[in-house]
């Protein structure tokens, strides 16, 4: 009795002590656990009792309301962990959803989670996530969660952390074990200071619990570093572990190639066998030093095929493990998926296939107020390509508050030929005052093929960025923006659509939070639009205008009308999907479209989306969407088929494109875990396999069989010999284990 009344009265304490500081944005010391915890998930431990629990709050659907179901979440720590136990209470105990296995899967589960500001940076966080089947995510959050630079969560960051739970007829509950040896941040004499946000989600409720209290003013307001609570901690000091993660790869690499009569296909065999090293290292508690020998990424997930319908390039996102950690720190966008820094650039040819990387460096960190990130990395010679070297620097400041910073970046490519690219940017984003931000970005590229004639100036080969912004999720927001970029721009570790072109675009949008008895959560009026002009002549390349209507429901599920009006100034004929022509004109085209999603939450989850309308000087009829259901926690599947239909009559010209992708997801346990990708393009006439066996012995330590396979769906070639049913075959088994010093 003594203890419960002890552990309300430390609660009352916590929570009158928030209130009292929130507008302050003070620290709340969190409680130093008095004894052992044993990770059982059953936070029986006498140490829990003197821990207070966070009072939480209906973050949705419908915000502020009473919680649905008793929720008591404690966090606390010792010398060498961060700790969280949760008791999920549940009225209906077999309504709770844990419907996978797969780790960094989610699945409409319920959920408990924790986002730190390890930094307290109000920019950037850690987040960690617990299933009731004991499976774990992690995941990190950069550009304080705002979507405006593209997506801010980053899923293949993994990070090492323990998690143990437990389910009774009352509910789940949940022990979190995070070593400070995975978390960079700083300390002043064994003082740590850290943004902190706790979730519940309950998913066939569709609500959300949150500590501190966050209004639901932002698009993922309940992982937003900015409205992290700031915690405290005392006699902190971050170990220095050195991780040795080295590892053993066999394979069997196969090829169809023409003979050396060109008359008909051979397979070359090329077997493989490989021994690299990974190794991480903490120089301090907010400095981490990554080094990597013979680089290998055979076990990563193979690129989901898309279907080009512009006349630019395809962006694919980064998937590799050794580039995620602190990943948001090199992110310095140029506008859209632009970039100064992709690292794609690095081990990658132009046609995606991978080159050999000798090894490198990468250090990352935070010094006092100063974000700093290094990175070199070698490549070697392969395929009439040059050995390169890759160099990248990013440094990044706060100045007159948390929410503001500068920042300089440069990278460099030189490779044995005496080729060299040099691209330097600076940026500074500030916050004016409540949610309005201005931002500002400078970018100049320089390489030994610029010309030596006096047209090629700073200018040419510069790109300018400014934007203002409001950032807000609830009534009125808007962003605009103004991109410069010069002909001779070319950033070769960057990612760029277009050059030569100064763009103003423009995003505004209102939206209505409903009544609580509304079966509507939020409605939105949104429109955003886009002009392009070539600095050359001043016309006009490109306009974009897009008005929408979004209805969302208390359940998730959403509904979004939109009217696509699109001009297009075309000088040079280009290929749709590298097929179909359009010819050099002006047009204006116009599209409606019809987007329904269902709720993430649900067991069947996805989503149709259905546009139309004219397309330059014909008409197209796009059909795409797919469901995803979890049969049980053993198996997930999942499909989507997309269809493009386009038509110019006039010039009696066609496209009909389909993409097809199959993924099957299953798993025995949390430890044994396979997944196997099929996807089809018509208009490449492939199906590609990637089959992927996992065994998970612990954090770092795994055996991969990885099977992938190119296959032609077409095989005769007008004038040509027949082609081989399979293109390239590649099985590898790859094994690693982690050392911890």
């Amino acid at each position: 009795m003594t203890e419960h009344v002890a552990r309300f009265a430390a609660t009352l304490a916590l929570l009158g002590l928030s209130l009292a500081t929130s507008a302050k944005a003070q620290e709340i010391p969190l409680t130093r656990l008095s004894g052992p915890i044993e990770l059982d998930g059953r936070l029986d431990e006498p140490a829990w009792q003197s821990v207070p629990v966070l009072p939480m709050t209906t973050y949705g659907p419908t915000y502020r309301a009473p919680p649905s179901e008793r929720t008591e979440i404690l966090v606390a720590y010792d010398d060498s962990y961060l700790y969280m136990g949760g008791r999920m209470y549940d009225s209906d105990p077999g309504g709770v959803r844990s419907t996978t296995l797969y780790r960094d899967q989610y699945s409409g589960d319920d959920l408990l989670s924790i986002v730190l500001d390890t930094y307290n940076d109000y920019e950037s966080a850690v987040w960690f996530t617990a299933s009731p089947s004991g499976v774990r995510s992690d995941r990190s959050v950069a550009n304080d969660a705002e979507f405006s630079s593209g997506r801010p969560m980053n899923n293949d960051w993994n990070s090492f952390w323990d998690l143990a739970t437990t389910r009774t007829e009352e509910g789940w509950f949940v022990e979190m074990r995070i070593p400070f040896s995975s978390l960079g941040f700083q300390d002043d004499n064994g003082h740590v200071v850290m943004g902190m946000i706790v979730y519940r989600f309950i998913a066939r409720k569709n609500e959300r619990l949150t500590w501190p209290d966050i209004p639901p003013n932002w698009g993922m307001g309940f992982a937003k570093p900015s409205k992290a609570q700031r915690v405290s901690m005392e006699g902190v000091y971050a170990a220095k572990p050195l991780y040795l993660t080295p590892y053993v790869l066999g394979g069997l690499n196969q090829a169809a190639e023409l003979n050396g009569s060109g008359t008909a296909y051979q397979i070359a065999n090329d077997r493989t066998n490989e021994l690299g090293l990974d190794a991480k290292y903490n120089l301090t508690s907010n400095l981490t030093l990554d080094a990597t020998v013979n680089t290998d990424f055979a076990q990563v997930e193979a690129d989901s095929q898309q279907v080009n319908l512009t006349r630019f390039s395809l962006f694919f996102p980064e998937k590799r493990q050794f580039f995620q950690e602190r990943a948001s720190l090199f992110d310095f966008n140029t506008g859209g998926f632009s970039r100064l820094f992709h690292s794609r650039r690095i081990g990658l040819n132009a046609a995606g296939e991978p080159v050999r990387i000798l090894g490198g460096l990468r250090m990352v960190g935070r010094v006092g107020a100063t974000d700093i990130g290094l990175l070199n990395m070698q490549t070697a010679a392969q395929d009439g390509l040059a050995s390169e070297n890759f160099g990248v620097a990013r440094l990044r400041r706060q100045v007159f508050n948390s929410f503001s910073t500068v920042g300089a970046m440069m990278t460099s490519k030189v490779d044995t030929d005496g080729n060299y690219g040099v691209t330097t940017g600076f940026d500074t984003s500030l916050r004016v005052f409540g949610d309005e931000y201005v931002k500002a970005k400078w970018i100049a590229s320089f390489d030994n093929d610029d010309p030596a004639d006096p047209a090629h100036n700073l200018l040419a080969a510069s790109r300018f960025v400014a934007g203002w912004q409001r950032r807000t999720q609830t009534g009125f927001s808007y962003s605009v923006d103004y991109v410069r970029s010069g002909r001779e721009y070319a950033p070769q570790l960057g990612f760029t659509l277009r050059n030569d072109f100064t763009q103003v675009q423009n995003s505004t949008q209102y939206r209505w939070f409903q009544s609580p008895s509304s079966a509507l959560r939020t409605m939105t009026v949104r429109s955003r639009s886009s002009a392009f002009m070539r600095n050359g002549d001043k016309s006009v390349e490109s306009v974009s205008i897009a008005p929408s209507l979004e209805f969302e429901l208390k359940s998730g599920r959403r509904v979004t009308l939109t009217m696509h009006n699109s001009y297009e100034s075309v000088r040079d004929r280009f290929l749709l999907s590298g097929v179909t022509p359009v010819e050099p004109g002006n047009y204006w085209f116009h599209e409606g479209e019809l987007q329904m999603r269902l709720s993430r939450s649900s067991l069947l989850r996805g989503g149709a989306t259905i546009r139309a309308g004219t397309f330059y000087d014909g008409w197209r009829v796009a059909v795409s969407g797919g469901p995803t259901i979890s049969v049980s926690p053993h198996l997930e599947m999942g499909g989507s088929y997309q269809i493009n239909v386009v038509r110019f009559s006039d010039r009696n010209e066609s496209l009909t494109a389909h993409l097809a992708r199959i993924r099957i997801q299953t798993a025995v346990d949390i430890h044994f875990s396979a997944t196997a990708l099929f996807q089809y393009s018509s208009t490449a006439d492939r199906l590609g396999v990637n089959a992927r066996l996992r065994y998970h012995f612990r954090e770092g330590s795994d055996l991969w069989l990885v099977y992938n396979d190119d296959m032609n769906t077409d095989r005769d070639v007008l004038g040509g010999p027949r082609l081989p049913w399979s293109q390239a075959r590649t099985i590898m088994v790859k094994y690693t284990y982690t050392l911890v010093q």
